[in-house]
């Protein structure tokens, strides 16, 4: 008999009732998808001796080109010494520009510069092979499923940053 409901230990019941040994298993699941997600970036990064925060701020620009510092700093949720760091880098080895706030001056907006694009594409490309991989395998229920599922684990303030982001790109 078929009714169209998964017959695994996740069907819509029983993710009502889900015991801690099953809570604990969807949480080791997303630390090793999690590492899974990060590990070709990460071998592309680790060439140029960048990490993790280069990019997702090489990420971010490229989503909101003439982002903000600022607007960075609230996206990422890291201090400002430690953006600052990996912003000089960037900005060094040539794959972002900062440029002076037209209304305000004391406003740096970043954009990428076209080495900067090309890593980011780079990078992205990697992730996109595998999250088009996993969401084909698992399925638009499922795809749609995982991302109600994220978006119920984030806090309002980043619920809202989110919905910033899908709506206006910044």
């Amino acid at each position: 008999m078929s009714d169209g409901r998964s017959t695994s230990t996740y069907s819509g019941e029983n993710l009502l009732f889900l015991t801690d040994e099953q809570l604990r298993q969807g949480i080791e699941a997303m630390f090793f998808a999690y590492r899974g997600f990060t590990a070709d970036p990460d071998r592309i990064l680790a060439d140029m001796a960048y990490g993790r925060a280069h990019h997702r701020a090489i990420h971010f620009i490229h989503r909101a080109p003439g982002t903000t510092v600022n607007n960075l700093l609230n996206i990422l949720g890291v201090t400002k010494q430690s953006l600052n760091r990996v912003l000089r880098t960037l900005i060094e080895q040539g794959l972002v520009i900062s440029k002076v706030g037209k209304v305000d001056k004391r406003e740096r907006h970043l954009f990428l510069t076209d080495e900067g694009s090309s890593l980011e594409q780079t990078l992205s490309d990697a992730q996109r092979a595998r999250m088009r991989s996993a969401f084909r395998d698992a399925g638009p229920e499922a795809v749609a499923g995982f991302r109600t599922v994220l978006e119920a684990m984030m806090d309002t303030e980043m619920q809202r940053a989110y919905t910033r982001l899908k709506e206006t790109g910044a």
